[in-house]
């Protein structure tokens, strides 16, 4: 007897940014590459259609689905509008967060280094930010292991919602007696919150993390440990 697998539905945020748009489609793309067969959807939370609940509707009755947030973070999005479009449908589950996970830190790193960073720079790893605790919890999680792996001071900034800014952290880094700051963008795509950072008074901005093959690893990884609950 064979059992249809769970539709992998991957929800973003959602940009305006056409490259940001690309970036996260990349992701997909990627899983879908790498699991031939397996139906993969894309929705977004914010800003793009189609919203989350519109897609699962589009799941065949009887067929599971599985809901894994492109997002590297768990807060809002994750505990509350995600979670309740998955839990309005029957057989369908939300995935975690992409984050934390050493394969992130691994690519944040490889970002940083590739846009110019060197032993002994500063680095200020740059997140979007929320008010949820949990989500900032995520991110220092992450930042931490970044710190093991660099030679030179790291701290973290926020966009929005989360102290302290990105702007407010690189200043501090400078105060501390850094000769270069390097900003490494935690953020999965271009968009607004990356066009900002260009502002921040930083020496070199790192690229966002897509594309990238190992982002689909991370996603696969979520749906299977979902899938088997």
């Amino acid at each position: 007897m064979t059992t249809t697998a769970p539709t992998l539905v991957g929800c973003s945020h959602g940009t305006a940014n056409r490259a940001g748009q690309l970036a996260i489609r990349s992701i997909l793309d990627d899983a879908r590459a790498a699991r031939p067969g397996l139906t993969v959807l894309e929705t977004y939370v914010d800003v793009q259609e189609p919203q989350v609940e519109e897609v699962l509707r589009t799941v065949p009755p009887g067929t599971p689905a599985v809901v894994v947030p492109l997002l590297l973070s768990a807060g809002f999005h994750v505990y509350v509008d995600i979670a309740e479009a998955a839990g309005a449908r029957p057989d369908t589950v939300a995935a975690d967060a992409l984050g934390p996970d050493g394969r992130l830190v691994a690519l944040l790193r490889r970002r940083a280094v590739e846009a110019g960073a060197v032993p002994g720079d500063a680095v200020v790893v740059a997140a979007a930010g929320s008010s949820d605790a949990r989500a900032v919890a995520d991110v220092e999680a992450v930042v931490e292991a970044f710190a093991r792996t660099w030679d030179g001071p790291v701290s973290v900034g926020y966009g929005s919602m989360a102290r302290p800014s990105v702007a407010q952290a690189v200043r501090a880094a400078r105060d501390a007696g850094a000769q270069r700051v390097v900003v490494a963008s935690y953020l999965l795509a271009p968009g607004w919150f990356h066009d900002q950072l260009a502002g921040a008074g930083a020496d070199v901005v790192s690229a966002p993390l897509a594309p990238a093959p190992e982002l689909a690893d991370v996603v696969l990884d979520r749906y299977d440990a979902a899938a088997r609950l």
